[in-house]
């Protein structure tokens, strides 16, 4: 969609494809844009400032001012856009917002001037006002346009103007009875002054008369005087030129005389200025000629110096690399040895692993050939190892040692003839052994460990 805006309008366009506004008279709206179409005319603004001044005096400031958008700052328009646009501008938002800044900023400069200050500097105060409001509308992209400040009005309660005005009123009435008292003054004084001027006039009529009569006979006294004055006044001017003329011509004669002594003074003086500008010179070449041959002299010096040090500092580094590189050499072939060591303990660790690895496997097979010979009976199995590997002899070996330092005693009891007889004679026959056979077992634990038999089974007698 295509908009175009009027005279007074700007399209303010969202969306996809704009990173933040983009502002515009006329435009295509796509469909996954938004477009707001905002009006940048001025707007009125109607307020009545309450404020109070340094002596904590309050009033009333009525106030219109004329404020709208910076239409010429790119800038400020965006910022406008984004923070006002939304809303009516002729809104309680907008006047509550464009309201509290102006009464903050007139109520704190209120507060920094006396009422005589504010009354009396009424356009400085607008200007004042002017200038801190503009700038707290700065961020909002506003500019005032006009601002006019009506006069103070007085707070109900509080009727300073008032009471100012009924002393303005007094001293008017005061003032008027002041004119009129002089107006009488000067109107008495003016018929005084004009009498006596009558007779002031009237005096001086006759003394004018008398003088005209005077200058009269002393013109022609006067026309002679002056004739004989200029003719004695011309004898004296030329008088006066022939002596300028013979001054002027003495002056000339000594300052040409001067001129020619300060002229010759200053030959021999630059004569000599410039003699001693020579010799400086001879001596300043006759110095650097010493400079030089001195330099010379050292720098020579100074060179075999350091061809010698930079030699046995050469010298000295050649010896230390060596000594360095012997040591390093060292090194290597001690870690050269350490790592053939080590490797051939490895070899030897890795020979004897995999020896005792085959020698497992050996065992293993061997075991395993064993136990198919006896089908799988590890009891037989296990019997043969140990007999094979002696481990009855060894048993039987430790129990003889662990029983000769006992010196047991051996008892021999007897149990009678033995009878032979039926299936049930042997039965019985066995169960009257085990039972013969308790007595000598139990005094021979009781012989060699000295421990009773419980009481239920009997006791021993000795």
């Amino acid at each position: 969609m295509f908009k175009v805006a009027r005279a007074s309008q700007y399209l303010a366009i969202t969306g996809a494809g704009i990173e933040d506004i983009k502002l515009s008279k006329k435009s295509w709206v796509f469909p996954w844009q938004s477009c707001t179409v905002f009006d940048v005319s001025p707007v009125n603004y109607t307020f009545k400032v309450q404020a109070m001044s340094a002596e904590k005096l309050p009033f009333v400031l009525p106030a219109v001012f004329t404020i709208g958008p910076r239409v010429d700052d790119d800038d400020a328009l965006i910022l406008y856009a984004r923070l006002i646009s939304p809303h009516d501008k002729e809104s309680n938002h907008v006047h509550e917002l464009v309201e509290g800044v102006i009464e903050g900023e007139t109520r704190v400069l209120a507060a920094s001037m006396t009422m005589e200050e504010i009354f009396k500097g009424t356009k400085e105060f607008k200007q004042e006002v002017f200038d801190k409001v503009q700038l707290e509308l700065n961020q909002f992209g506003l500019v005032i346009y006009n601002a006019n400040v009506k006069q103070l009005v007085d707070v109900p309660g509080h009727e300073y103007f008032s009471y100012l005005g009924q002393k303005t009123q007094m001293e008017a009435a005061n003032q008027a009875r002041i004119d009129v008292s002089e107006a009488k003054m000067k109107g008495e004084i003016g018929a005084k002054e004009r009498t006596g001027l009558t007779i002031q006039n009237a005096a001086k009529i006759d003394a004018e008369s008398k003088i005209i009569s005077m200058q009269r006979q002393g013109e022609g006294t006067k026309e002679e005087i002056k004739v004989k004055t200029e003719v004695k006044v011309f004898e004296n001017q030329k008088e006066a030129d022939v002596a300028k003329a013979n001054a002027e011509l003495a002056m000339k004669k000594a300052a040409w005389t001067k001129d020619a002594q300060v002229a010759e003074v200053e030959a021999t003086k630059a004569v000599a200025l410039r003699e001693a500008e020579l010799q400086t010179q001879v001596e300043k070449m006759n110095a650097l000629t010493r400079i030089e041959k001195l330099k010379a002299e050292f720098l020579s010096k100074a060179s075999v110096e350091y061809e010698t040090k930079v030699q046995e500092a050469n010298w000295e580094l050649y010896n230390k690399q060596k000594q360095a590189e012997a040591v390093l050499y060292e090194k290597q072939k001690q870690a050269e040895a350490q790592k053939a060591e080590a490797d051939a303990a490895f070899y030897t660790k890795q020979r004897e692993a995999e020896g005792l690895v085959a020698l497992a496997s050996a065992q293993g097979t061997y075991l395993r050939t064993l136990l198919d010979a006896v089908q799988n009976d590890y009891s037989c199995l296990r019997d043969f190892l140990m007999i094979n590997n002696g481990i009855y002899q060894e048993i039987a070996k430790i129990n003889a040692l662990a029983v000769r330092d006992l010196q047991p005693k051996i008892s021999v009891w007897n149990h009678g003839g033995e009878q032979g007889g039926g299936g049930s004679g042997n039965a019985m026959k066995d169960i009257a052994g085990l039972y013969k056979m308790l007595p000598p077992v139990l005094d021979t634990v009781y012989d060699q460990t000295g421990m009773q038999p419980p009481a239920w089974m009997g006791t021993l007698s000795k």
